[in-house]
């Protein structure tokens, strides 16, 4: 197995060290992985809700809240339409929660047993039968066309929070907030659909202060030389919408000849520093003109102590969020920056309430497997650090009956013991179950809905079991029919509940693209498609999209339904169209890509911290990997519950003795290496937990005899 430690030139390292005010090591692990320019350290260094974007730069957010406003107003019926999958679940449950909280009339919904993804014409008509007039669907909906003009038929507006990549033709909803939608001026496009659904609630939350709506212009006067730099900038909703520049020498050119009249026209404007703001605009234009602004600085010193008395040019030096612009910022930046921090703390935008909230928000993120890049990091590092400070009601109860109270909750825990425990109700046919756990009030109810969501998952683990052993030889024997770049199962006897777990497994399996159809009563096949080596499953899709009653999802993994008498076209289709397939990537395994070499000094328990600042772990950021050398083996044990097949080391590092786990290689002992040989080691750090007792530890990757 290769061991790739990428070079990184000195300089490079310093200057972020430097600039952004992080350690050497934390410096060149990033710098490794490629994160080096400001705008994305800033995601890795920082955790502040602040820097998060703000969700009214999605196009259609005001037509969004505007709606749902006029609907709160006008005592509307309102259904909540989600998914059966934690990001569907998670979606429901924010949004419910939030629009109950406003005093609105609110039901929700997801599919039940075999009903298909997405919202159904049984729903819409069901809610305009009882009075309904607006439904908004979470996490579904961007592929809904026949549905969303059947409830306009009916007199029923839809307004879509998705994240699924859109077909051509988008649903005529009143308003689709997607961060994937063409042409979308949101920044980041890898959200979840729980991400999106609590930018709407925050949008919403904003659109009840005065401030909503309310154009601000920020306006500042700076000397350069022998003119004077007059600089201003236009604000709704907190968000950026326009700025000038205009350079005048005094006495050259009257106010009207300039572009500020028509520009500031209509604006509430503030300044930082009136009284010097005006006597630098005197000199620039004489006594006859008169500016009308506010002095806004004292009012911002009350509720930010710290920027009390300095100027704007100090305020902009000390802007932490400036550090990581790619361009250089300037004083009318810095007083932006200090606005927009001051609206939110004024106005309480980030409390108790929305940590609560942001626990699910990283739940489904992490279920849904999106990139942890970009504000998908903040989201969930500030979900986790809540969920370990106090977890939610119906998460609390779900952590103890999976042994995680009082651990230190990590992306593994979420991913392996939570998000499974939680999916299994969606699997089941009963994601209902799993809402109302998130959603009740009374503890022992709480309780009793927590032992439920356990067992449907050891059921459902029991039913995956059952279903590999249908699924695995159907794909294995598939391989050559599809020139051994597609494997795909399909049987009657696949349960459509593990239909995506079993997908997934198989391109694990096998290291191609897996489809896995089962086959339903009603004449129905449904498909479930994971990704492998980095092929784009549209490249499947789109061409078969004729054949499909509904598809969609997402670049690495994607579903479908449609008539089972046409399944026999879509398997022609695929022959032909496996036998194309090219795969973008490298095929990188028996490649360990290490992030840092560590001398025998570094190899602490302070490790733990290191991966602590890094985290959250998952796709596109996976857990940190060192290499160290000429570590001594003090004692090895062959370990398993039923076949001897791991290994448990202990290592001598200087100060330390590490404790370390060899998954999968007991057979290595005394052939590859023996105690107190000296073995170069390839590793990750984690804890162990023991009897409450917190151990670092190491797990092996690779390891050599020096």
């Amino acid at each position: 197995m290769n061991w790739n430690k990428k070079d990184i030139g000195r300089e490079m390292i310093r200057e972020i060290t430097s600039r952004y005010g992080c350690d050497a090591l934390t410096a060149s692990i990033l710098a490794r992985r490629g994160i080096i320019e400001g705008p994305d350290l800033l995601f890795y260094l920082e955790d502040d809700l602040r820097y998060l974007h703000n969700p009214f730069l999605f196009d259609a957010m005001e037509d969004a809240v505007d709606r749902v406003l006029d609907a709160k107003d006008e005592g509307e019926k309102v259904l909540i339409f989600g998914d059966r999958d934690v990001d569907g679940i998670t979606s429901t449950t924010l949004l419910a929660q939030a629009l109950t909280d406003l005093g609105m009339d609110v039901a929700w919904r997801v599919p039940e047993g075999d009903d298909p993804y997405g919202l159904s014409m049984a729903a819409v008509e069901a809610h305009a039968a009882e009075y309904g007039s607006l439904i908004i669907t979470v996490d579904n909906g961007i592929s809904c066309n026949a549905e969303i003009a059947r409830a306009a038929e009916l007199g029923v507006d839809v307004i879509v929070l998705d994240h699924h990549n859109p077909q051509e033709e988008l649903p005529q909803a009143v308003a689709i907030v997607n961060p994937k939608l063409k042409g979308s001026s949101y920044p980041f496009p890898d959200l979840a659909g729980c991400a999106v659904t609590w930018k709407f609630i925050q949008a919403l939350r904003f659109g009840m202060l005065e401030l909503y709506k309310q154009h601000i212009c920020l306006l500042n006067v700076r000397p350069a030389n022998e003119a004077y730099v007059i600089e201003a900038v236009k604000v709704v909703n907190m968000a950026e919408t326009d700025r000038i520049t205009e350079t005048i020498v005094p006495g050259m050119v009257s106010i009207s000849q300039t572009r500020l009249l028509p520009f500031l026209q209509g604006q509430q404007i503030f300044v930082w520093d009136a009284p010097m703001q005006k006597k630098q605009l005197e000199k620039i234009f004489g006594k006859g003109v008169e500016f009308n602004f506010l002095d806004i600085s004292d009012e911002i010193s009350r509720e930010i102590p710290a920027v009390r008395g300095m100027s704007l040019l100090k305020l902009k030096d000390l802007s932490r969020i400036g550090r990581y612009q790619d361009r250089p910022v300037g004083e009318l930046d810095g007083f932006l920056n200090i606005f927009v921090t001051f609206m939110q703390r004024r106005n309480a935008l980030f409390g108790k309430r929305e940590s609560e909230e942001l626990q699910l928000v990283a739940l489904g993120t992490l279920a849904d497997l999106m990139p942890l890049r970009n504000e998908n990091r903040i989201l969930v590092k500030r979900g986790l650090q809540a969920m370990n400070e106090k977890p939610r009601a119906g998460l609390a109860e779900l952590l103890a009956r999976q042994g995680l109270t009082g651990k230190k909750i990590g992306t593994a825990d979420i991913s392996w013991q939570i998000s499974p425990a939680i999916n299994a109700t969606g699997r089941m046919g009963k994601p209902a179950l799993a809402i109302r756990l998130l959603t009740e009030s009374r503890q022992p109810e709480r309780n009793r809905l927590s032992e439920e969501v356990v067992q449907m998952n050891s059921d459902r683990k029991q039913l995956g079991a059952d279903s590999w052993a249908v699924v695995e030889p159907l794909a294995k024997a598939s391989l050559e029919t599809y020139s051994s770049r597609l494997a795909v199962a399909s049987s009657a006897g696949i349960h459509r509940g593990v239909t995506g777990i079993m997908a997934n497994r198989l391109s694990s399996c096998f290291k191609v693209p897996a489809v896995v159809v089962c086959f339903l009563g009603d004449g129905t096949a449904v498909g479930s498609m994971r990704s492998a080596r980095g092929f784009k499953l549209e490249n499947l899709l789109e061409p078969c999209a004729d054949l499909f009653i509904d598809h969609g999802g997402h670049a690495f993994a994607a579903g479908f339904s449609m008539p089972a008498e046409r399944f026999p076209e879509l398997e022609g289709r695929l022959r032909r169209l496996s036998a194309d397939i090219v795969f973008p990537d490298v095929d990188e395994e028996g490649e360990l890509f290490v992030d840092a070499e560590l001398p025998h000094d570094y190899i602490t328990p302070a490790l733990l911290e290191l991966s602590d600042r890094l985290e959250p772990y998952g796709e596109g950021h996976e857990q940190l990997t060192f290499l160290a050398r000429g570590m001594r083996i003090v004692t090895a044990d062959i370990m398993g519950k039923t076949e001897k097949q791991h290994l448990k080391l202990t290592f001598d590092c200087g100060k330390y003795k590490w404790p370390a786990i060899f998954w999968q290689s007991a057979d290595r002992l005394n052939r590859d290496f023996s105690v107190n040989d000296s073995v170069d080691a390839v590793f990750q750090v984690n804890r162990n937990v023991f009897n409450g007792a917190e151990i670092p530890q190491m797990i092996l990757q690779d390891a050599r005899r020096s």
